[in-house]
């Protein structure tokens, strides 16, 4: 048995309402350094510069990432013939803390530094910090269970669908969420009839036949978002001035190392072959990366200090959509004639989704028909089948300054 608090603990939510929290080892995760930390960490890494109301972190996500959860646990039918207690609670644990090892700026900055989120999060669940002594101090073993959860190695497979598939309390939550705070519509569908047509089978969470509709609006909610919100091209722009001045540091530090002397927060996220340590990883959040870009910013390197001025300013690229080749050559030829550097001024970004894939495994979403039998998504929706047999949409542009 897991300790419970003494009364549960309940936290305001904009989206669900509250947050309820039962367990001890979870209350603790949540105060913890390495947790609080996401609180400094914007959800949306560039959208903010497009939806001014886009200020909620990465803390607020994990919660109702725990959140849904929670609720799955309790109120998915026949769900106790699958999870045990200690399921339930490793599986509630790995929604709060999927998102611990995240950097700055989303996903922008695992592209630039090369270090994925996921690694970060099992190290800091697996090396000592104070989520590791948390999860450690209830159980013995604990915080490698939940990291098996995450990396998608545990025993039990429903406990990895639930955070982390293509029907998952993470997307679900992150949809929700960013639609609320971005003020969109988009990202809007019916959560309750979602976790109230939850079924489980062979191993498998899947939707009755009845929670069909529920399911295509989640989908179309996807698709949604993906265009009008993460890969608006003035959240992309953003991230490409960003992409430029890491880009420029370490082009200058490979020369001189010494150059950035007075700056040295992004020394182990700049450096070729270097491994940046834990410690290095949780002071670097989005705070520090602002402060650093105002020191950049009177950098005596003028493409330094420029790009950094522009991150400051919201002075960002514009873009054009790039037909062929020939579109490249000419901004390439009017960036260079203005007098910039290609190499940090023009930068082409392809972007592709589909919101939906038919893996044909448990990361799929599978429909339980009434008649007991089970049908891939595509199979049973005309709409998600449309999706699947049609093009991936793609948006190819070439940013460079105004």
């Amino acid at each position: 048995m897991f300790e419970k608090l003494d009364e549960i603990k309940v936290l305001r939510d904009p989206v669900h309402g509250y947050i309820h929290i039962e367990y001890k080892v979870i209350w603790d995760c949540i105060n913890s350094r390495e947790f609080q930390r996401l609180r400094r960490i914007r959800q949306q890494g560039s959208s903010f510069v497009v939806y001014h109301t886009a200020e909620h972190s990465r803390f607020g996500h994990s919660l109702g990432v725990y959140e849904i959860v929670r609720r799955m646990c309790n109120e998915i039918k026949d769900i106790d013939d699958y999870l045990s207690e200690e399921d339930k609670v490793v599986v509630m644990l790995s929604g709060l803390l999927h998102d611990i090892g995240h950097g700055p700026f989303s996903h922008t900055f695992e592209a630039i530094s090369d270090i994925k989120h996921e690694i970060y999060s099992c190290r800091i669940l697996e090396e000592d910090t104070e989520v590791h002594r948390a999860l450690e101090n209830s159980r013995r073993g604990l915080s490698s269970t939940v990291a098996s959860v995450i990396n998608h190695t545990h025993l039990n497979p429903i406990l990895a669908q639930m955070v982390s598939a293509q029907l998952d309390a993470d997307r679900m939550d992150y949809l929700l969420r960013d639609a609320y705070f971005t003020g969109t519509k988009y990202g809007e569908f019916d959560l309750e009839r979602v976790l109230r047509t939850l079924r489980i089978k062979d191993n498998t969470i899947m939707v009755k036949e009845s929670g069909v509709h529920s399911i295509e609006d989640y989908i179309m909610a996807r698709y949604h978002m993906y265009w009008q919100v993460y890969y608006h091209p003035v959240a992309r722009s953003f991230e490409c001035v960003l992409s430029a001045l890491f880009e420029r540091m370490r082009d200058l530090t490979s020369v001189n190392p010494k150059v950035l002397k007075d700056i040295t927060i992004f020394d182990d996220f700049i450096m070729h072959g270097v491994k940046p340590s834990l410690q290095s990883h949780f002071l670097l959040d989005e705070n520090s990366c602002f402060y650093g870009f105002q020191k950049l910013m009177k950098h005596e390197d003028k493409i330094l200090s420029d790009l950094a001025r522009r991150l400051l300013n919201r002075d960002l690229f514009q873009y054009q959509d790039i037909v062929d080749r020939k579109t490249i050559e000419e901004v390439t030829k009017r960036t260079t004639d203005a007098g910039y550097h290609p190499k940090y001024y023009v930068k082409v970004d392809n972007v592709r989704q589909r919101p939906y894939q038919p893996l044909g495994d448990d990361r799929s979403i599978w429909i339980l028909m009434s008649n007991g039998e089970v049908q891939e998504l595509s199979e049973g929706s005309p709409i998600v089948a449309s999706i699947i047999k049609g093009k991936n949409k793609a948006d190819n542009k070439v940013f460079f300054p105004r």
